[in-house]
């Protein structure tokens, strides 16, 4: 499956949350992150993730889709990360 995964959390824990998503995506910008995972990663990330998390003032969504080719990615301005560097 296809994610973009998107985190709003306190300063305090945006280090701990920017290393979580690296380990199972790729960096785009800042809190947005993207990539193929399997349905048993994800799961292991969203809880991870609520184990970093303060529920009552952090976020994370996670849109997903079969195939990353169903999105259509339109950038305005500038690209922080681009894929299209990988092999």
């Amino acid at each position: 499956m296809y994610v973009i995964a998107v985190y709003d959390v306190n300063e305090k824990r945006v280090g701990k949350m920017l290393k979580l998503c690296r380990r199972y995506l790729h960096w785009v910008q800042n809190s947005v992150f993207e990539g193929e995972i399997t349905e048993v990663k994800l799961r292991e990330l969203s809880q991870k993730a609520l184990d970093i998390m303060n529920p009552a003032e952090d976020s994370l969504i996670i849109f997903s889709s079969r195939e990353a080719r169903r999105l259509e990615k339109n950038i305005l301005g500038l690209e922080k990360n681009s894929l299209d560097k990988f092999l």
